[in-house]
C-alpha cells in the first residue's frame, strides 16, 4: 500500500525512548474500543531501499524507515526487523505478531528484493497500529534511535521484564472478563477468520493477475505500434507491376509512421493502470492478508503452546498424586513423602499459572479477534480502489482511443473514399 512519500527529516539523536505508562481503557478492557480510522490513523511507515554497499563478499540491503509518528528516519537492515520480531515475540506471545518475508537468499534478484521490501513495509505498519505495540518501547526505539547496536538495545528492553503476562495488571482477572462460553467463540471465530483468508487469498491473486495483465497488455501495444512504424518505415522498391497504386502504399506508410507515437502513449497508461491496481488493491489485500495469516498464528501458539503446556502439567500432576498414593500404602520414608507433596505443591503451583496464562490467552485472542473486525471495511477500501483504478485507467486510454481514430483517415488519402462497412473475411 504505497502511500506519499514523506519528507525526510533528520536521524533522531539516538537517545533512549522512555517506556510510557501502561494506560487503561474506561470499562470492560476485554472490549477494543478502537475504530478503523484510528488504527489507520496512529502511524503511516515508509520502507525504501538504499543505494546497496558492497560488502566483501555480498551486496547488503539497508532501508530507510521513516515515521510520520515519530517524525524520523533510521536505517535498519533485514536482520534488524529480524531482531525486533523475535523480542516482540517474546513480550507479547498472546499477540498477533505478524511475520517476516523470507530472509534474501544468493542470487536474490531485484524482482525479489522489491517484493521483500513491501512486505517488511507491511508488517511494519501493521505493528506500529496495533494498540498495545504501538504504545511500547521496543516499537518507538525501532523506529527512532539512530545508533549502530539497535539490536542490542531490543534485546536489552525485554531481558528480565518478563511477557505481557507479567506485566499486565489484569493478567489474573483475565477470567473474570471472558464470557462463559468463551471456547465456542474461539472455535467459531477461527473457523470464519479462515475462510475469509480463503475468499481474501484467492481475490488477491485474481488481483495480481488483472494488474499482470494491464503490463502484458502494455508491451503487447508498444509492439503493436513498432511493427506499424516498421511497416511504415519498409525501403524494399517498389515492383513495377503494383505502379498503379504507387500513391496509396507511399501515403499509408507515411500515415503508419506516425501512429507508433499513439501506441507507445497507450502502452504508457496500460503501464500506469497495471501499477496502480498493484500499490492500491493488490498491497492492501497483502496487508489484511498478513494481517489475517497473524491470527491463524496466533490460534496455533495458543493451541500448541499455552494448551499443550497445561494438558503435559495436569498429566505430570496426575502421576505425582499416584505416586503420592502409591507411597502412603507402601508406608514409605518420611523425607520420601515430603519431597513428593513438596512436588505436588510446586507442580499445582505451577498448573495455577499454566490456566491464568490459558485465560489470558483466550482474553488476548479476544481482543484480537475484534481488532480483525475492526479491519474488515478495509474490504470497501480496496474494492473503492479496484474500481477507481478500473475507471481511471479505462477513461484515459478512451481518450487516447477517441484521439487515435480520426488519424486513420490519413490511411485512407487517395484511395477516393474511407471504408463505412466492417472487414470481414
Amino acid at each position: 500500500m504505497e502511500e506519499t512519500d514523506l519528507a525526510k527529516p533528520p536521524l533522531s539523536d539516538g537517545r533512549d525512548p522512555e517506556e510510557p505508562p501502561m494506560q487503561t481503557p474506561p470499562g470492560n478492557p476485554l472490549v477494543v474500543s478502537h475504530t478503523l480510522p484510528e488504527l489507520l490513523g496512529k502511524d503511516t511507515v515508509q520502507v525504501e531501499l538504499i543505494p546497496e554497499k558492497k560488502g566483501l563478499f555480498l551486496k547488503h540491503v539497508e532501508y530507510e524507515v521513516s515515521s510520520k509518528r515519530f517524525k524520523c528516519s533510521v536505517y535498519r537492515r533485514y536482520n534488524d526487523f529480524v531482531v525486533f520480531h523475535e523480542t516482540l515475540l517474546q513480550k507479547f506471545p498472546y499477540r498477533m505478531v505478524p511475520s517476516l518475508p523470507p530472509k534474501r537468499m544468493l542470487g536474490a534478484d531485484r524482482e525479489f528484493i522489491e517484493a521483500r521490501r513491501r512486505a517488511l513495509k507491511r508488517f511494519i505498519n501493521l505493528v506500529a497500529r496495533h494498540p498495545p505495540f504501538s504504545e511500547d518501547v521496543l516499537l518507538k526505539l525501532f523506529l527512532s534511535f539512530s545508533g549502530s547496536d539497535v539490536q542490542n538495545k531490543l534485546k536489552e528492553l525485554v531481558q528480565g521484564v518478563g511477557d505481557e503476562f507479567m506485566i499486565c495488571k489484569f493478567a489474573t482477572q483475565a477470567k473474570d472478563f471472558l464470557p462463559a462460553d468463551i471456547q465456542l467463540q474461539f472455535a467459531a471465530s477461527r473457523e470464519l477468520i479462515r475462510n475469509i483468508y480463503n475468499s481474501f487469498y484467492k481475490l488477491r491473486d485474481r488481483a495480481e493477475r488483472i494488474a499482470t495483465r494491464a503490463v502484458d497488455n502494455a508491451a503487447d501495444l508498444l509492439i503493436f505500434g513498432k511493427e506499424l512504424s516498421a511497416l511504415g518505415s519498409d525501403t524494399t522498391p517498389l515492383p513495377s507491376w503494383a505502379a498503379l497504386n504507387s500513391s496509396a502504399w507511399g501515403n499509408l506508410k507515411q500515415a503508419l509512421k506516425g501512429l507508433s507515437v499513439e501506441f507507445a502513449l497507450l502502452a504508457d497508461k496500460a503501464v500506469q493502470q497495471g501499477k496502480q491496481e498493484e500499490n492500491d488493491v493488490v498491497e492492501k489485500l497483502n496487508l489484511f492478508l498478513d494481517l489475517l495469516q497473524s491470527y491463524k498464528d496466533l490460534c496455533e501458539r495458543h493451541e500448541k503452546g499455552v494448551l499443550h503446556k497445561h494438558q503435559r502439567a495436569l498429566h505430570k500432576y496426575s502421576l505425582m498424586k499416584r505416586q503420592m498414593m502409591s507411597a502412603a500404602v507402601q508406608n514409605k520414608e518420611p523425607e520420601t513423602v515430603e519431597q513428593l507433596e513438596s512436588r505436588i505443591v510446586a507442580q499445582e503451583n505451577a498448573i495455577l499459572t499454566m490456566e491464568l496464562r490459558n485465560y489470558f490467552s483466550l482474553y488476548c485472542l479476544h481482543q484480537e479477534t475484534q481488532l480483525i473486525h475492526i479491519y474488515l471495511p478495509v474490504t470497501s477500501h480496496i474494492l473503492g480502489a479496484f474500481v477507481n483504478s478500473q475507471i481511471q485507467g479505462h477513461k484515459e486510454m478512451s481518450k487516447v482511443w477517441n484521439e487515435l481514430k480520426p488519424k486513420l483517415n490519413c490511411l485512407f488519402v487517395g484511395s477516393g473514399n474511407v471504408p463505412t462497412s466492417s472487414f470481414a473475411p
